[in-house]
């Protein structure tokens, strides 16, 4: 390992971290809340931490591995945990647990929350909880990748640890700095567009860009806390599905619809069809469950809140206008069921990816055909393309690894303490990146027992790393040289 490379590199992430706080300075001087000091404080803190780190390191130039990028990523994301946490405890006095709780459910984008009375917190406490969200939901890895390169620190390393799954490999451009540049202009230009049509809808102008920045990045953090239910209105609902599925689907084929000016780059790719099929048949069946079960009234309310909370649940944002806990006993499970499978891979939403959903589907289907026709050789196919063995292999490890960890994650909680429901729910909330749960976290984790609270932030890390990148720092064979 190449500390001094390391040291100097989380410096230098450090530094380029602590400007975000300005925004929120800016903030709380508009508004007058009372807030400015604290945030100044913390950017003077982490600024003269991470010049601390860079300092004596700045001449420190060895090439780091794929290897170290696992580390650095892992590490910097619970690292932000503890900066981001800073306001929380200095502005709104949390212990150290909901801190770090709220602020890792908010750079990964889950949205899970420990704090109750939105509608009074400062606005730039507000505005704080709505940008975190929104840097994590690209990835902060991702955007200083487009700054190191500037510096002379490569960023491939980083890129390949940040984007671990089974398109890692495939950029949109050659070069990964200006790769990053063009995934961050699509990501700001995305949610500018939701900011404005948000406004356009009525919402303020504070609500429409904290909202915005959140429903792109698929986090769901609000500013009130009835969240989008707040506003009770099927304009401002109809306008978050579509940001919130723009969120969910692969970055590198906006960026193609994009260049070539033509949306059928969505229509021919596989992997959003099969999304946007999921969209469209979990919507329609828990439409017709909520309606026959006499939940709603009309077929019309019933389309419109199953609509919203499909694309709520399948894209792991966790944004709400229902308590869907409280509907029919299916239609949760169903819920669940479409966290898992999640956005696709390349998006700012969490789950196993719908890819990888294919690819699992498609080996159960060849296992079943070479079972009749043993003698047969058959290849999995996704778009026409032949997928590699290889490729194959790791989905189905990433699936074992995925599923041993909820299902130990759940143990561990019960044995904090909680009851199965709740224990099943909060897993499910945090490793797919949800937000809500059921039973006692279904709405909040704020009557949770410390020890919950740490599994939680556990489980939110390894959902948005993947599961790959966190769990391979626990192998023995990881530190050996």
């Amino acid at each position: 390992m190449h500390w001094r490379a390391i040291i100097r590199l989380f410096g230098i992430l450090l530094l380029i971290y602590s400007l975000s706080f300005l925004t929120s300075v800016a903030t709380a001087l508009i508004y007058a809340d009372g807030q400015w000091q604290i945030f100044t404080l913390s950017l003077i803190l982490w600024a003269a931490f991470g010049a601390m780190l860079w300092f004596p390191n700045r001449n420190e130039h060895s090439e780091l591995s794929v290897r170290e990028g696992f580390l650095i990523v892992a590490l910097f994301w619970a690292v932000l945990g503890v900066v981001g946490a800073t306001p929380f405890l200095l502005g709104l006095h949390l212990s150290f647990t909901d801190a770090v709780f709220e602020s890792i459910s908010g750079f990964t984008t889950t949205g899970a929350t420990v704090i109750v009375g939105l509608d009074r917190l400062p606005p730039s406490i507000l505005y704080h909880r709505q940008q975190i969200q929104w840097l994590g939901g690209m990835g902060v890895i991702v955007l200083a990748v487009a700054v190191l390169p500037l510096m002379g620190v490569g960023g491939m390393q980083l890129y390949r640890a940040e984007s671990s799954g089974v398109t890692k490999h495939e950029k949109p451009t050659p070069r990964i700095a200006e790769t990053a540049r063009v995934l961050w202009t699509l990501y700001f230009g995305l949610t500018a567009i939701c900011a404005l049509a948000f406004w356009a809808a009525g919402m303020s102008v504070f609500d429409a860009i904290g909202h915005a920045f959140t429903t792109v990045a698929t986090g769901g953090f609000s500013t009130h806390d009835d969240s989008l239910g707040y506003f009770d209105s099927p304009m401002i609902e109809f306008i978050a599905i579509v940001f919130m599925l723009a969120g969910g689907v692969n970055f590198a084929i906006h960026f193609i619809a994009w260049r070539k000016l033509d949306p059928r780059a969505y229509t021919s790719d596989p992997e959003v069809r099969v999304y946007g099929l999921i969209f469209l048949g979990a919507s329609l069946f828990i439409a017709a469950s909520l309606y026959w079960a006499g939940a709603y009234e009309s077929i019309w309310e019933s389309l419109r809140y199953a609509a919203f909370q499909v694309a709520s649940i399948l894209t792991s944002t966790g944004f709400g206008t229902a308590v869907f806990a409280d509907w029919p006993l299916h239609v949760p499970l169903v819920l669940v069921m479409l966290s898992f499978i999640g956005g696709c891979g390349g998006s700012t939403a969490g789950g196993i990816k719908v890819l990888r959903i294919m690819l699992l589907a498609k080996m159960g289907v060849r296992q079943l055909f070479q079972l009749a026709h043993p003698q047969a050789l058959t290849v999995v196919k996704i778009g026409g393309r032949p997928v590699e063995e290889r490729i194959l292999f790791s989905v189905w490890g990433f699936y074992v690894l995925y599923i041993v960890t909820a299902l130990l994650l759940t143990v561990a909680m019960m044995a904090a303490g909680l009851d199965l429901e709740s224990a099943f729910g909060a897993v499910v909330a945090t490793i797919n990146l949800m937000g809500p749960g059921l039973g006692e976290v279904a709405s909040n984790f704020t009557t949770v027992d410390p020890l919950v609270k740490w599994l939680a932030v556990f489980s939110m890390l390894a959902g948005r790393l993947e599961i790959f990148t966190l769990l391979i720092l626990f192998l023995p064979s990881y530190w050996r040289n």
